[in-house]
């Protein structure tokens, strides 16, 4: 356990003792790097000073042991004793997920043994400033589990310096490397002090953009550094230097495996290398652009992927719930690889969306016949009757029933795999009565258009009764009473309205919020006061919903339609909604198991937290469902197998949290930004129409309350939960889907224009803002 010990002494798996900045030089300089030579204060010497205090001016006073300040004298010393550069190196920085950028100190140009052993302390008590302390309570990070060491290295007095990033940190480009540079110290452009001169280099050349270079840092003669006024015309970077920055940044992401965030200088016709850490927040490679079948499944999963995924949603309800669902209905009618591995991983947290391309099966030729067959046999206006929809609703309320806190370890722990098993009769429904469906809309648009009434085809279907209008209704009945009540006035609620509040939950509160395919978002049961929004939303007025039955009469009257053909005409109507309420009501049903499953990990979650193994119930997100399925007995975890289970959850929300800000996909290769001359944002015209409101963006369900009676709902997304919204809204712009997604859907049955897959209509436009919505046109223009 030495106190001090040469940069070469460690490597990337000396974390523990030399801290992030410490392990990754002294990987370089073992490997060959240009790294300039220098030494490691440990972790081991931190502890032995810290001795349980954890306050900045405790450490900036501290009196050294001889022995301690010996072995800094002596390494200080073996360099030459010139100036030197201090740099912190905490346990929990400069790692995937957790850069810790600016967190710790660094004192540059320290010269004398005092001084070093000065900027030794003060790097050891920022571990503990405030803004420190803040971020990692933000990451997670237990301050007891992180210790820190200091790097010493001589001084390189940079003629010029920068950083450089071995991928695009804007474009996520792994093919570009990005160089800032600029006179003296690099700390100017670490600092954000100057324009630095801009460098973009890839295969097919390097773009360069001049800096303006205001502030020059250079090293002071008896210490520390002064800051000069710079000139745009000061020396550039040579292209000698440049094209060997280029290739060292190459060899050090090649030997690290992920792209780099790497400090440089330039000195004597030498190029230094001064610190190498993964670069974090690196958005996902561009995918180039996308064929059409590409762009339509992404439409509709952008729709489905509100936020980013947790491991726990990977290895359960994404493969098995309405994502994998769709994914073996799809292959049963001759399509594969629509939605299969279009999530893809890092570090063991979801980075990038990547939309596949279908591809026909093998059976692909007798899919016709076997559809034929099933449309056939299956009629969707039966479909509750099947005894396999019977089996299903038994099974998940026998599930459901369990109680939870009650089950043995090994019984809950199978639990979330149970609640997974019952998914699968719901599939081979979807696949038997889906093909009956859309038979009987194929037959009444044939009809109605032989007839010369197409436009009619979208009324007609609105007359569906589905699970959404009831409880869309029941959340009318609930306003009505909250009206009638004053339940939602600020004071204690009406034991009445509390009453069918909790029967609404009863029947509806499995309904998602934001996500049908992920278990880790809530349902209303979990998150009642979304409910309430839409509640306190419905408390404007009744619904101004189009009436399905009216098309119908219109359609009726027409003159070539005798009795029976009408008579054929309202069977060919009634089918078709019975086929529409099918593919609503299906997926109300199938949603019922994921509260169970949610509720199941939860249990799981509060046991592993009760045990010491978490910190939260929800942290049990960041595990994997075989992670928690391989714990025997919750009560006999420890040792290194405790260990790397903290580990896990710590590092992958570390890696979630530096990807808060990064998309899983760029809206704009989904939906490309076309010409929109006067308009301020264009889509797809989804529901048609024409109306002017103010803009009232809702980003997710916490701000339903947000919408008044008239307003423009501009929305990243929607599903079932938005609906009762529509009634108040006077048109709806979305950021994400296309004609046949919910919204649109929706937007056509309240008889509001609709404007979807605008890509980016929740970032141009502003609450507020009036704006004339064309449903017909797609286009989004500024209101005179």
């Amino acid at each position: 356990m030495k106190l001090v010990a040469p940069l070469d002494s460690f490597g990337r798996g000396d974390l523990a003792m030399a801290g992030g900045k410490g392990a990754n030089l002294g990987e370089l300089v073992r490997n060959g790097f240009p790294v300039p030579g220098g030494f490691v204060v440990t972790t081991h010497a931190y502890d032995v000073i810290a001795q349980g205090h954890g306050t900045r001016a405790y450490f900036e006073q501290v009196e050294l042991p001889d022995e301690l300040r010996e072995a800094v004298a002596g390494a200080y010393a073996a360099l030459g004793g010139g100036p030197v550069a201090v740099r912190s190196s905490a346990t929990a920085e400069d790692l995937p997920g957790a850069a810790f950028a600016g967190q710790q100190d660094t004192y540059l140009n320290v010269v004398g043994e005092q001084a070093v052993l000065d900027a030794v302390r003060r790097c050891w008590g920022s571990l503990w400033t405030d803004r420190a302390v803040a971020y990692r309570a933000r990451l997670g990070i237990d301050d007891s589990e992180v210790r820190i060491a200091v790097v010493v290295q001589s001084m390189v007095e940079a003629d010029l310096a920068g950083v450089m990033f071995t991928a695009n940190p804007v474009t996520g480009d792994r093919a570009q490397l990005v160089v800032d540079a600029s006179s003296g110290l690099g700390e100017a452009v670490v600092s954000g002090l100057v324009t630095p001169d801009h460098y973009v280099i890839s295969d097919a050349g390097t773009a360069f953009t001049p800096g303006r270079r205001e502030v020059v840092i250079r090293g002071a003669a008896d210490g520390g550094v002064t800051r000069e006024t710079g000139s745009a015309a000061q020396e550039r970077l040579p292209d000698a230097a440049l094209g060997e920055l280029v290739r060292l940044g190459k060899e050090v992401a090649a030997h690290f495996g992920r792209p780099q965030d790497i400090e440089w200088a330039y000195a004597g016709g030498r190029v230094h290398l001064l610190q190498a850490r993964p670069m974090t927040a690196l958005p996902p490679p561009p995918l180039g652009r996308l064929n059409p079948a590409q762009r339509r499944v992404a439409s509709v999963l952008m729709e489905y992927l509100p936020e980013r995924p947790y491991p726990i949603d990977m290895t359960t309800w994404i493969p098995y719930g309405p994502v994998g669902l769709m994914a073996r209905v799809a292959a049963g009618f001759g399509i594969a690889g629509v939605f299969e591995g279009f999530l893809r991983e890092e570090d063991g947290v979801v980075y990038q969306l990547v939309p596949q391309s279908p591809r026909p099966t093998r059976n692909l030729p007798a899919v016709p016949f076997s559809l034929l067959a099933r449309a056939r046999k299956f009629d969707p206006a039966r479909w509750t009757e099947d005894p396999r929809f019977r089996a299903y609703l038994a099974g998940v309320r026998e599930l459901a029933a369990r109680d939870l806190a009650e089950l043995p370890w090994a019984e809950l722990v199978r639990m979330p795999r149970q609640a997974l098993d019952l998914v699968g009769p719901v599939t081979g429904l979807r696949a038997d009565y889906l093909p009956g469906t859309g038979l009987a809309l194929l037959r009444l648009l044939v009809a109605v258009k032989l007839l010369g009434r197409g436009r009619l085809f979208g009324d007609l279907l609105h007359g569906a009764r589905t699970r959404t209008t009831d409880a869309n209704q029941a959340l009318e009945r609930l306003a009505e009473l909250a009206r009638r009540t004053g339940a939602l006035d600020g004071g204690p609620r009406p034991a009445e309205f509390e009453e069918e509040l909790r029967a609404f939950l009863a029947e509806y509160g499995h309904r998602e919020t934001s996500s049908p395919i992920l278990v880790t978002t809530p349902t209303w049961s979990d998150a009642p006061g979304t409910v309430i929004d839409l509640i306190k939303a419905l408390t404007a007025g009744p619904p101004a919903r189009k009436d399905g039955d009216d098309a119908l009469d219109r359609l009726l009257r027409h003159p070539w339609l005798t009795a029976g053909g009408r008579a054929r005409m309202r069977r060919r109507v009634e089918a078709a909604r019975a086929g529409v309420a099918f593919r609503e009501d299906s997926h109300f049903y199938f949603m019922m198991p994921q509260p169970i499953l949610r509720r199941s990990l939860l249990e799981i979650g509060r046991r592993l937290r009760g045990q010491g193994l978490l910190d939260r119930p929800e942290d049990v997100f960041h595990l994997r469902l075989p992670e928690l399925e391989a714990i025997r007995d919750v009560t006999a975890t420890a040792g290194a197998d405790r260990e790397r289970l903290r580990e896990a959850v710590r590092a992958r929300a570390a890696k979630r949290e530096e990807l808060s800000g990064v998309r899983l996909i760029d809206p704009a290769a989904v939906f490309p930004v076309r010409e929109t001359g006067d308009a301020l944002v264009t889509g797809s015209p989804a529901s048609g129409g024409v109306t002017t409101g103010p803009v009232k963006v809702i980003r997710e369900p916490s701000e339903f309350a947000k919408l008044e009676s008239g307003d423009v709902l501009v929305c990243p997304y929607t599903n079932p939960s938005w609906t009762p919204l529509f009634q108040l809204a006077s048109a709806v712009v979305v950021d994400a889907g296309g004609a046949a997604s919910h919204a649109a859907i929706v937007a056509r049955e309240y008889g509001i224009p609709a404007v979807m897959g605008t890509g980016r209509a929740t970032s141009v436009l502003a609450d507020g803002q009036p704006v004339t919505v064309n449903g017909d046109t797609g286009r989004v223009t500024r209101a005179l």
